[in-house]
């Protein structure tokens, strides 16, 4: 009896000895699968974080690079350099340890408008060019190859693609002020009527800055100019001044002159202002002769052929020689010129409102010369700046 109980309490000791030694072979098996999961884990996670920081340096170096070409289109207006400008600064980048290197069909140049819904569109090859887009690759098919992943072979996979595109769009402008130098323009200001009778004493003077409606104009232009001076894209500006062909006090005026031309000097204009508030000048209204002039001054040899090319016209009374402004408007619109008008004194506001409208232009209303100065202003300083997408 006493020897089946030893045998027995034998085979218990055998039998429970060796469930721990299964149960410890299961675990060692379990935790070298958990262990591969968790190094798996890691490397993944080392990969995705190489990854990510990859696609952020590719982000800076094609912004910089897109930012380098919209520069260069700006200030050299020559698309082959503004393409040389973007690879360069784009080669000067690291992105994974290697240089960003751009080939010819990474820099595109075309147009970029605003849509309704504010989002841009950028259309490449489109006229008048005023954008460039850089596609930034590092791609099989890219000068500087595609990137290698660390852990990733395991899994055979060897590299990954990143692209990033970055669009700038130069909104730098040509800018032609066109100001009306009528008789009624040397009315002062606290006078009621729109007209000036050739017997008025000021008839056959140059305007009296300190008091007439030519003096605030005059402000309103140091205004504009001096705003200009604020903005951060390179602004052309030139000066037409219109009233009608006119005979008066032995001074045969044009109906309309070029007073300054396109000029990346701003004080240019100032001066031309100042030469013109010293002289004498009469006449009527004609409207679509300044507009004319202004024309040809935002298309001729002085104009950069990558700018936009904007009018600010201004009047203080309405048209009444020549052709319908609103009609000549038409002919800025077809040269891409877009007018932005000031009705200010006795002008026509429907008919300066359709100026602008024909062109894609905003319409100011200037009851006073305060007024009118706060437009000048108001109009340079919304002008549109660089854009990046």
């Amino acid at each position: 009896m006493n020897g089946t109980r030893q045998q027995h309490a034998f085979s218990t000791k055998w039998l429970s000895h060796r469930g721990i030694c299964t149960r410890h072979g299961a675990i060692v098996v379990l935790a070298a699968l958990m262990m591969i999961v968790f190094l798996a884990s890691v490397a993944f996670s080392v990969d995705v974080a190489y990854m990510q920081l990859t696609k952020i340096k590719l982000r800076s170096a094609t912004d910089a690079a897109a930012r380098a070409a919209g520069e260069g289109l700006s200030r050299v207006q020559d698309v082959a350099y503004a393409r040389q400008a973007a690879k360069d600064v784009a080669a000067a980048n690291l992105v994974a340890g290697q240089p960003l290197l751009l080939d010819d069909s990474d820099v595109v140049f075309g147009n970029s408008s605003q849509q309704q819904s504010g989002a841009w569109a950028f259309t490449p090859g489109a006229q008048p060019i005023n954008a460039v887009r850089v596609n930034g690759r590092r791609t099989r098919e890219a000068p500087s190859g595609s990137v290698p992943i660390f852990f990733g072979r395991v899994f055979n996979v060897f590299d990954f693609q990143p692209i990033q595109a970055a669009t700038v769009v130069r909104l730098d402008r040509d800018i032609c002020i066109v100001v009306d130098r009528s008789s009624s323009m040397k009315l002062y200001l606290t006078d009621g009527g729109g007209l000036m009778s050739t017997g008025d004493s000021r008839f056959c003077q140059p305007p009296n800055m300190a008091l007439s409606r030519w003096g605030a104009l005059s402000v309103g232009i140091d205004r504009f100019i001096n705003a200009l001076d604020t903005t951060p894209q390179s602004e052309y500006v030139g000066l037409v001044s219109f009233a009608s062909s006119y005979t008066a006090s032995s001074l045969t005026n044009n109906a309309s002159d070029v007073n300054c031309n396109l000029s990346a000097n701003s004080s240019a204009v100032t001066s031309a202002m100042s030469t013109l508030s010293t002289k004498k000048w009469n006449g009527a209204t004609n409207i679509s002769a300044g507009i004319t002039k202004g024309i040809q001054v935002l298309t001729g040899p002085s104009a950069r052929p990558f700018a936009a090319k904007t009018m600010v016209l201004m009047s203080d009374g309405a048209y009444n020689q020549g052709q319908v402004p609103h009609v000549v408007a038409a002919q800025a619109a077809a040269n891409d010129v877009i007018i932005h008008t000031i009705t200010y004194g006795e002008a026509d506001p429907v008919e300066m409102k359709a100026i602008s409208d024909a062109t894609g232009g905003n319409n100011y209303v200037a009851p006073n010369a305060q007024a009118l100065q706060d437009a000048f202003e108001e109009i340079a300083l919304t002008l549109p700046v660089v854009f990046t997408d």
